[in-house]
């Protein structure tokens, strides 16, 4: 569904853009930086210790260790996983410890300190993990990673007889999850997440965490807390998708559809507004006009590795991070206007979706929205549905459906997604801008009805994914709420609307703060 929110690493899977494409986006579309650790960790000890048994390598200040789950957890004494998890102790006094889930699903969590600003740092010991499937906790595959070598088939469909071959290589790729990871495949999935999460909270000790996750993290938290309410201390949701078992996942994907068009229409009418930068016409049409055209002219000779299908995937970076607008559209105007692919294929290739990592996210998010919920079997009702999305949002709707197609030919059971109700959580934080396309801004407010506990902080007009503490939003307003949240508990005694933090300028060399 979602393509991961990923500091560092997806996520956030980071997003996807067509089946072939997707797994890159694991890595950078979901992905951004993480700000820069202040503070050397407290060399005192501390519950927990016996897990992280060594310094990690070439991580300075982490700890790395492993955690012992069930593969399947109604036979508990059956065959283990070993689970990947590094923590940055707490630089000051020591309230816990927060566990962080960057979304996906199929993002690394391992590594991202930089999540939280230095005074939670110092309050908290932060916990990252990789879920099972992913990275370094039994590691899932589907595919060669040459199945997503680039330049990909061109997602968008000009005839039904275009649709045979992606309709294949759905089903090809869902009979090669069950072929490569046959023995761990069934047990990957957001409710088995959630009881790893516990068990990494018994083997650290603590009677209650304190959670942070963002985008799909936020879904893994919703499930964590139904099954594990009086194990929560504090919960920050930030981008949160739609938690209600009607929406996961199929649903869901279908309302990204609409969000992502109405984010890359205001990218483009962004970039028509600085047509002295950028050279691609003045206002959202003159722009749109040239996407079409590069699109076609790549379609016809693909520039290198990079076809419309990897323009599209740039373009979808776009709609996550306002924080790249600058860039990017420096890339797509050297193309569209002077026929210099460099930028495009630079991009491309920092983001090749054909590597291990990138065949592991995919195969991990696959595997995750596959197992978690059921989806329509029927191809009639697919194509139904895309076909009139496509007629609203024709930028994301064919790309997003054929990265989520395998689904239709699991060969697994598929249960009823899990209800939550939120019933005995403590009040817990969520965040959400209203123009944010991953995880669009009604989804997260029927989240918020299904956790009565929760207070919403909107960023209106936000529309970058994941807003705590990020560079590229730098919003004192939503900052200064969930740091005052994390340290002393207390929430706000009703939701909080934020201005939004503005759109970039083109010479802008360094994010401002916002209100």
């Amino acid at each position: 569904m979602d393509c991961p929110f990923v500091r560092g690493k997806r996520g956030e899977l980071t997003v996807k853009s067509t089946l072939t494409v997707a797994a890159a986006l694991v890595a950078t579309l979901l992905a951004g930086p993480v700000p820069a650790l202040a503070g050397t960790p407290a060399a005192v000890p501390r519950p927990g210790d016996a897990v992280f048994t060594h310094p990690c390598a070439d991580r300075p200040g982490y700890d790395c260790g492993t955690v012992t789950v069930p593969l399947d957890y109604s036979r508990p004494s059956g065959p283990q996983l070993a689970i990947a998890v590094s923590r940055y102790k707490a630089t000051g006094t020591r309230q816990g410890v927060i566990v962080f889930n960057p979304g996906g699903p199929g993002a690394s969590g391992l590594f991202a300190a930089g999540a939280v600003p230095a005074s939670v740092r110092a309050a908290y010991d932060f916990i990252g993990f990789d879920p099972r499937g992913v990275g370094k906790s039994a590691p899932i595959s589907c595919a060669d990673p040459s199945f997503f070598a680039t330049p990909a088939a061109d997602p968008v469909p000009a005839s039904e007889a275009d649709k045979v071959a992606f309709i294949r290589r759905a089903k090809s790729y869902a009979d090669g999850c069950v072929a490569k990871s046959r023995d761990e495949l069934p047990y990957v999935n957001t409710v088995n997440t959630a009881r790893d999460v516990d068990r990494i909270r018994q083997a650290l000790g603590e009677s209650r965490i304190t959670y942070f996750g963002t985008s799909y993290g936020t879904y893994l938290g919703a499930v964590y807390g139904q099954l594990f309410p009086d194990r929560v201390r504090r919960m920050v949701l930030d981008s949160s998708v739609d938690a209600g078992p009607e929406a996961v996942w199929y649903r869901n994907n279908l309302d990204q559809n609409a969000a992502f068009q109405r984010r890359v229409d205001i990218w483009f009418d962004w970039l028509g507004r600085h047509d002295g930068v950028f050279h691609l016409g003045v206002g959202h049409d003159a722009v749109y006009a040239e996407y079409r055209t590069a699109r076609s002219r790549l379609a016809a000779t693909p520039a290198g590795s990079v076809g419309p299908a990897e323009l599209d995937a740039m373009i979808l970076n776009s709609g996550y991070y306002d924080l790249n607008w600058v860039s990017n559209g420096r890339a797509f105007a050297a193309y569209a206007v002077k026929g210099d692919a460099s930028g495009l294929v630079s991009y491309t290739k920092d983001n090749d979706p054909a590597t291990v990592d990138g065949e592991n996210a995919n195969a991990a998010y696959t595997a995750v929205e596959c197992n978690d919920a059921r989806w329509p079997r029927s191809w009639s009702v697919w194509n139904n549905d895309n076909t009139a999305s496509a007629e609203r949002a024709p930028f994301e709707t064919w790309g997003n459906a054929w990265m989520n197609l395998p689904c239709a030919f699991w060969r697994l059971p598929q249960p009823s997604a899990l209800a939550i109700t939120g019933r005995g959580l403590p009040p817990i934080l969520m965040l959400q801008g209203t123009l944010d396309p991953a995880t669009p801004y009604a989804g997260a407010v029927h989240t918020h009805q299904l956790l009565p506990s929760s207070r919403l902080i909107t960023e209106d007009g936000g529309g970058s994914h994941g807003i705590y503490n990020s560079p590229w939003v730098n919003n004192r307003c939503v900052d200064g709420i969930t740091t005052s949240y994390l340290l002393t508990g207390a929430v706000p005694a009703a939701d909080v609307t934020c201005p939004g933090h503005p759109l970039p300028e083109p010479t802008a060399t360094r994010a401002q703060a916002h209100p």
